[in-house]
């Protein structure tokens, strides 16, 4: 097919990466192209008003070979986001007022793509052509790229090999287009899931958090959601979150996944140690512990040794690798809800030029689209501003406002969770004299899908523990639970001197080594 002399040639594929363009000239070989196919799209579009409609969802500018076909399907897709028509004419009058009228091969060359075509009928096929020879040609702009950081020693090699799966990952994403569903299919999924939270004695249809009242405000945390729990430091945001992963795990046997990075995964298991045995952290921390709490602690975390609960510390963890490492669990180890502590200590690796504002807006708007994409709920820890402390008065209750550094947070999440203990703050009492020591407020601040509420939940400060409140119970109307009283009881009997070994015949079922440094399960 004869093509117009009038275009440029000095650069005329400038969307070919350098990279490509050495590896097929070592090669001697072309990069994968069909000018044809372009030239016909790009008649088709023309000839007739609705066929870039059959295109425009998949094909892109930057997915013709040739640069001058590019721009003029940027033109021709620019009309028709204004809603102007496309034709010869207008088309020309576009690149015209862009600049690149010339540059493409003039007028001339614009009119002889019309008649290389008779119709749109294969504008369709024609086009899953071309896009088809872009991801060729990404698929050797990725393995060049492999290749050239492989050979630089300078380059961790953990990095090339994470950079390469979310390369890969990234493009076949790019290739999965979600099809409309009619509301006929989509009606008999919805009804099956409610048949099955049906079936459940809780009448749950998300994943539970162990706590009743809170459960039953959001049906459990639901698939595709994002849901942020937010408070000032020492409120005991992680400590909620461990608090939840210990009664998805134990309770209910949902895999839990943990990524902290403000805590190493040793500091997160002492603590699920000392909330679960209820023993002095001080005895933890500093190993000073007797025979007969050994024996105890054995006791009481065998269940937690077994328990579904991976953590993965790795620090500044980016956006890309936490992606990779999510699909990863969801896949190997079937992991049912995926925590972040905390989101601000996130990285997002892209260009935001020193703009921590857009840097946190792309992280949260990253993490829905992960959640959405891995259909299981993430849970990301937030920090709170100050605003909080510069309240004047006594109402220190946080407020959407207050989250931390970015108000897409908000906008991203599905739900808004933000604790607050009224005597953090010197309140003891409530406004009808009943008594807030040692209670901890989770206010709903934003549900997509439900009601608000404040939910009053009992804080143990010494354990780092969230546990439910009765029915007209209040804070100081609390006796110590059983396992406390059983164990204050045999305590108050043991005359061993502190700091012995653990005996010999103590033991623990210790899981299998994993294959990734930073990612140990639960507890040890």
């Amino acid at each position: 097919m004869a093509r117009s002399n009038s275009r440029k040639t000095d650069e005329p594929y400038p969307h070919i990466t350098d990279a490509v363009k050495v590896i097929g000239l070592e090669q001697g070989k072309l990069p994968p192209q069909a000018l044809d196919m372009e030239e016909a799209v790009l008649g088709a579009v023309m000839l007739e008003k609705d066929a870039i409609y059959e295109v425009v969802e998949f094909l892109k500018p930057e997915c013709f070979y040739s640069a001058a076909n590019g721009r003029i399907f940027q033109a021709i897709t620019d009309l028709s986001l204004r809603g102007d028509p496309i034709d010869t004419n207008t088309v020309v009058q576009e690149l015209r007022r862009q600049g690149h009228l010339e540059e493409v091969g003039g007028p001339l060359y614009i009119t002889q793509l019309t008649l290389r075509v008779l119709s749109a009928a294969h504008v369709e096929y024609h086009a899953r052509i071309i896009y088809q020879k872009y991801l060729q040609r990404e698929l050797i702009r990725i393995a060049t790229e492999i290749q050239n950081r492989a050979f630089d020693d300078a380059v961790d090699v953990y990095d090339v090999l994470n950079n390469a799966e979310q390369s890969l990952f990234d493009i076949a994403q790019s290739t999965v287009k979600q099809e409309t569903q009619s509301i006929a299919t989509l009606m008999g999924d919805v009804l099956t899931e409610i048949q099955n939270a049906g079936k459940r004695e809780d009448s749950l249809s998300g994943v539970p958090s162990g706590y009743v009242k809170l459960d039953r405000l959001n049906g459990g945390w639901q698939k595709s959601d994002l849901i942020i729990i937010a408070a000032r430091p020492s409120m005991g945001k992680t400590a909620f979150a461990l608090s939840m992963a210990r009664n998805m795990a134990l309770d209910h046997n949902t895999g839990v996944a943990i990524f902290s990075l403000e805590m190493s995964a040793t500091q997160l298991v002492k603590r699920l140690i000392i909330s679960e045995t209820e023993l002095a952290a001080d005895k933890i921390r500093s190993g000073r512990i007797s025979p007969d709490e050994w024996a105890y602690i054995d006791q009481k975390i065998k269940a937690l040794v077994s328990a579904p609960i991976f953590i993965d510390d790795t620090a500044s963890i980016s956006v890309s690798e936490f992606r990779t490492k999510c699909r990863r669990l969801v896949k190997k180890e079937r992991i049912g809800i995926i925590m972040v502590d905390y989101l601000q200590l996130m990285t997002w690796g892209g260009n935001t030029k020193g703009n921590r504002e857009q840097e946190v807006s792309n992280i949260s708007r990253s993490l829905k689209a992960i959640a959405k994409d891995l259909n299981i709920p993430i849970i990301a820890l937030s920090q709170l501003n100050r605003g909080v402390e510069t309240r004047t008065g006594k109402d220190k209750r946080p407020q959407l406002a207050d989250l931390r550094e970015s108000g897409a947070i908000e906008q991203d999440a599905d739900m808004v969770l933000m604790i607050h203990r009224p005597e953090y703050y010197g309140m003891y009492e409530d406004g009808e004299g009943n008594s807030m020591r040692g209670i901890a407020e989770i206010i709903v601040a934003k549900h997509r899908n439900g009601a608000l509420d404040t939910i009053q939940l009992r804080f143990q400060k010494d354990y780092a523990k969230f546990t439910e409140l009765a029915d007209g119970e209040y804070g100081d109307s609390l006796a110590a639970a059983p396992e406390a009283q059983a164990y204050t009881q045999l305590s108050s009997r043991i005359n061993a001197p502190a700091g012995m070994d653990m005996p010999n015949n103590t033991s623990f079922d210790m899981p299998g080594s994993m294959s990734d440094p930073n990612l140990v399960q639960s507890p040890f």
